[in-house]
């Protein structure tokens, strides 16, 4: 599912699970989770969030993208053993301010390295 649905919604709610999971609460009580299904071989984390996250909270979303590239990012050392990597951007707006969520998938090429978004109603781990 693609983020850009969430422009001009209203969330009511976020939650940071660590590197693994970000709960979006809207207004009305929707819940989506943005996460990454692990499995052998492979590893996708949220490796960095560049701004504040409640920022999000409370003002209508005026921009939500997805940016994902395979290229490395400068200065990024690749070890000889990750045959391949994919970074996933999720660039969020609110007249707050602006919010970058950065993901990180390394593999060795035959496992998924994306990020899900979804629907969900089973938020209890939270």
């Amino acid at each position: 599912m693609n983020v850009n649905f969430l422009v001009g919604k209203t969330l009511g709610d976020i939650k940071v699970s660590g590197n693994e999971e970000i709960l979006f609460v809207l207004d009305n009580g929707d819940e989506y989770v943005m996460y990454h299904e692990q499995d052998c071989c492979e590893r996708v984390t949220i490796e960095d969030i560049c701004g504040d996250v409640y920022n999000l909270v409370g003002s209508e979303i005026l921009m939500a993208e997805e940016c994902v590239s395979s290229e490395p990012m400068p200065n990024q050392i690749v070890d000889e053993f990750d045959n391949s990597f994919t970074w996933t951007f999720y660039k969020f707006a609110t007249n707050k301010g602006y919010v970058t969520i950065r993901w990180y998938g390394e593999s060795n090429g035959y496992y998924s390295e994306s990020v899900s978004f979804s629907a969900t109603k089973d938020a209890y781990r939270y």
